[in-house]
C-alpha cells in the first residue's frame, strides 16, 4: 500500500531515529570486524553472508521486536467527522483540549479484560503465530470508533483510549453544556465485541448499552468501573466477559451533580417502561381486532415485535430510521448492491430442529460483524432507500415452500410497486393478477420469488394484510384502503419509535468511508491467484507462460458485470468482444470464465474456481501455444464491503 510523501517522510524519520536510539551502525561495524577477524581470505563479503550474521548475532530480532507499527487508522464517517481514538492524541494535543473550553469530550478508557471463560484453556500465542481475535467497536451519537484486534485469551490484553465529542453542534464557539443539561444526552455508548477466527470469519460475542451519565456526579469527573459483557441470542443470560472502564469529562463541569440526582434517572426508565406498556395493550387489542376480520388472518406472518441480539422484544419499525450515506453510495441502486454485499447468515442455534432462532440484530452489531440475516438485510436497505427520498416499507411473507422470508417494497408517485431484493440486490416490478378478470384475458405473470405478504411496515408505518388471499400475485398494496389493510395508529408507534423515544433503539450509526486500497487490493489478490495456478499447472507437468495484454484486456468485462449488478444495465460487452478478437489470432481459440466473490481469500476463492468443469479446464489447458490470463478486480464498498470480480483466461492453437 502506497503512503503520501509526507507520511513516508515521517516513516523514514521514526526508523532513522529508532536504529540510531539502537546504536545499528555500531554493532553494523563490530559484525564486519569479527567477520574479517574469523575469515580474513574470504574476500569480498556477500549480502547474504552479511545479512546471517546479522541475524545470528540476534541484531534482526531486535530490531523488529523494539519497532512496532500501530495499524490504527481514523475512521472517517459519513457525516465527514474524523472517528479518532484518544490513543491517536499526543501530550500536547490532550494538554490542548483540556484548556479549550470550547469543546467538551468523554475520555474513555479501556483497560483490560477478564473472566472470558471461553477462551480459559487457549493459550498464549508465541510471536508471529496467527490466532483468533478480539475487536472492539463503539458507537456515540454519530460518531464510531474501533480498537486494535488482540488475541483471544481468558483475560484480553484489550487496552484502548477513546475521546467521544458531547455534543458537535457547539464545537464553534457555542455555549459550553453544563453538567445539567449534559444529564439530558441520553444517547448510551454502544459496545459491540466482535471474534474474528484465523480464517476471517467473524462471530458477534457481546452488544452492550453503557450509560454514560454517572460520571456527572463523581469525584472530578472521574469513575472508574467494570463492565459486565453478556453473550447474545440465546446466550444472552450468559456473561461472555468483564471489561474494566474509566471515564472522565474534559473539561469537567463547574459544579457536579449529586449522586441523589442521577438515581432520579430512574423516572426516566419509569416513563419509558410505562410507554412500553400502553404500546403492548393498544397491540394486543389491534391484533384481536385484525383476527375478529377472518379467522385465516391467524396464520399470517404479521411480527409486531422482534428481539434483538440482546433478547430485548422491541417493536419492528424501531428497527428502521432514515439513514444518509453522504457521498459514500451514489444511488438507491448502489445502496441495495452495498447491503448484498454484506454476507447473509442465520443467527447460530445451538442444538439441531428445523426452527430459527430469532434475532434482529442492532445496525452496529450488523455493520460490525459484517453479515447477518434477512431481516438485518431488509432493516438497512430500506433505511438507506428512505433516506434517499423513496416510500420504502419492509415486507414480511413467505418465499417458495413456506419458507419464511423479508424483502423490501417501494411505492412510486404513479402507484408502481418494486419488490428490492436485499440479499442479491436483485428488482421485481410487481403487477396484481385480476381474479375477477374474465378466463381468456391475459394476466401478468409472476416476476418474483414472494409467495405470500403478512405485513409492510417502515419507521412510521406498520400495516397488516387484510385482504382474503395474502398471495402475493394477487396482492393489491392500496394503504388507503382499510378493507385491504390494517394500519396501526401512527400516534402509538410514534411513542415507541419516534426520534428522541427512549424505547426505541438508538441513533443509527453513520456508515464508515472505506479503508481499503481497491488497486492494491486487486494487486495482491491478482498476484496470489497467479502463483495458485503456477503451481498448480507445475504438479500437473504444465508450463505457465502469461499474456499480460489479454490479462488487462479482462479488467472491461470485469468492470461491466459490477455496473450490471449496481444499475441492471448491462454496456461495454460490445468493446470487450471486439478487443479480444483483435488479441486472438486466427487459428487459436479464446475461453474466459467469470466469477464472482464477497472475500479476499485467494485460497478459498482458487478452490471453488476449481470445482467448475469449465474453469478447470481452463487452468488445466493443454495444446500449442497456450497463453493464461487471470483478472481480479475488487470494487470497495463501504465499510470495507468487497464485491470481487475474477476472471481466468487462455488463448490456444488446438492440437488433432
Amino acid at each position: 500500500m502506497s503512503l503520501p510523501p509526507e507520511k513516508t517522510s515521517e516513516l523514514k524519520q521514526i526508523i532513522q531515529s529508532h536504529l540510531k536510539k539502537m546504536n545499528i551502525h555500531g554493532k553494523i561495524q563490530e559484525v564486519l570486524a569479527e567477520t574479517a577477524r574469523v575469515d580474513p581470505g574470504s574476500g569480498r563479503l556477500s549480502e547474504e553472508d552479511f545479512r546471517r550474521a546479522l541475524q545470528r548475532r540476534g541484531i534482526i530480532d531486535d530490531v523488529m521486536k523494539d519497532l512496532r507499527f500501530s495499524q490504527e487508522k481514523a475512521t472517517k464517517t459519513a457525516s465527514g467527522f474524523p472517528s479518532k481514538p484518544f490513543s491517536h492524541y499526543g501530550d500536547k494535543e490532550m494538554t490542548e483540549l483540556r484548556q479549550n473550553p470550547s469543546r467538551q469530550y468523554l475520555h474513555l478508557q479501556v483497560l483490560g479484560g477478564k473472566a472470558f471463560l471461553e477462551h480459559l484453556q487457549e493459550p498464549q500465542p508465541l510471536p508471529g503465530q496467527v490466532s483468533s481475535t478480539f475487536t472492539l467497536y463503539l458507537h456515540f451519537r454519530d460518531q464510531r470508533f474501533g480498537s486494535k484486534p488482540v488475541p483471544c485469551t481468558c483475560e484480553p490484553d484489550m487496552r484502548e483510549n477513546f475521546l467521544l465529542e458531547l455534543c458537535r453542534d457547539n464545537a464553534d464557539g457555542g455555549k459550553v453544556m453544563d453538567a445539567a443539561s449534559m444529564l439530558s444526552i441520553c444517547d448510551p455508548i454502544h459496545f459491540v465485541l466482535i471474534k474474528t477466527d484465523i480464517s476471517g470469519e467473524t462471530t458477534l460475542v457481546s452488544s452492550y448499552f453503557l450509560d454514560w451519565r454517572p460520571v456527572l456526579s463523581s469525584t472530578n469527573s472521574k469513575t472508574c468501573f467494570a463492565v459486565e459483557l453478556m453473550g447474545v441470542g440465546s446466550e444472552c443470560k450468559v456473561p461472555a466477559g468483564v471489561l474494566t472502564v474509566n471515564l472522565e469529562l474534559y473539561p469537567p463541569p463547574a459544579v457536579n451533580l449529586s449522586a441523589d440526582v442521577i438515581s432520579t434517572q430512574s423516572l426516566e426508565r419509569t416513563r419509558t417502561a410505562e410507554k412500553d406498556r400502553l404500546f403492548l395493550v393498544y397491540a394486543k387489542q389491534w391484533w384481536r381486532e385484525f383476527l375478529e376480520i377472518r379467522a385465516s388472518h391467524q396464520s399470517k406472518l404479521v411480527k409486531i415485535f422482534a428481539q434483538d441480539e440482546n433478547g430485548v422484544n422491541r417493536p419492528v419499525c424501531s428497527y428502521v430510521r432514515v439513514l444518509r450515506a453522504g457521498r459514500l453510495l451514489e444511488s438507491s441502486r448502489h445502496a441495495a448492491r452495498f447491503v448484498s454485499l454484506l454476507a447473509h447468515e442465520r443467527a447460530p442455534m445451538l442444538g439441531g430442529g428445523t426452527g430459527k432462532q430469532e434475532q434482529w440484530c442492532t445496525l452496529m452489531a450488523f455493520l460490525c460483524r459484517g453479515k447477518g440475516d434477512c431481516e438485518d438485510h431488509a432493516t438497512l436497505l430500506c433505511s438507506l432507500l428512505l433516506g434517499f427520498g423513496l416510500d420504502a416499507y419492509v415486507c414480511m411473507g413467505t418465499k417458495a415452500k413456506g419458507v419464511p422470508h423479508t424483502w423490501v417494497m417501494t411505492r412510486g408517485t404513479d402507484g408502481t410497486i418494486t419488490f428490492w431484493e436485499s440479499l442479491t440486490a436483485h428488482r421485481y416490478l410487481h403487477r396484481p393478477v385480476d381474479p375477477d378478470a374474465p378466463p381468456l384475458s391475459p394476466q401478468p405473470k409472476p416476476s418474483s420469488p414472494y409467495r405470500t405478504v403478512g405485513c409492510v411496515f417502515n419507521h412510521q408505518t406498520f400495516m397488516a394484510n387484510c385482504q382474503p388471499s395474502d398471495s402475493v400475485e394477487l396482492c393489491v398494496f392500496d394503504f388507503q384502503n382499510p378493507s385491504r389493510w390494517k394500519a396501526m395508529s401512527e400516534e402509538a408507534l410514534r411513542s415507541v419509535c419516534g426520534p428522541g423515544s427512549c424505547t426505541s433503539l438508538p441513533p443509527l450509526p453513520p456508515l464508515c468511508a472505506p479503508s481499503l486500497d481497491p488497486s492494491a487490493a486487486s494487486n495482491q489478490l491478482e498476484m496470489e491467484m497467479r502463483y495458485l495456478v503456477y503451481e498448480h499447472r507445475k504438479d500437473l507437468d504444465l508450463g505457465t507462460v502469461w499474456d499480460d495484454h489479454l490479462c488487462y484486456l479482462l479488467s472491461s468485462a470485469l468492470s461491466a458485470y459490477e455496473m450490471e449488478r449496481c444499475t441492471g444495465v448491462s454496456c461495454g460487452n460490445e468493446e470487450f468482444q471486439d478487443a479480444v478478437r483483435r488479441a486472438v489470432p486466427d487459428g487459436q481459440t479464446f475461453k474466459g470464465f467469470p466469477i464472482h466473490f464477497l472475500h479476499r481469500n485467494a485460497r478459498r476463492a482458487f478452490a471453488t474456481c476449481l470445482r467448475s468443469p469449465f474453469c478447470e479446464e481452463i487452468i488445466c489447458c493443454r495444446g500449442d501455444s497456450v497463453r493464461l490470463a487471470v483478472r481480479v478486480w475488487v470494487f470497495i464498498y463501504p465499510e470495507n464491503a468487497c464485491a470481487v470480480w475474477l476472471m481466468f483466461a487462455c488463448k490456444y492453437r488446438s492440437v488433432l
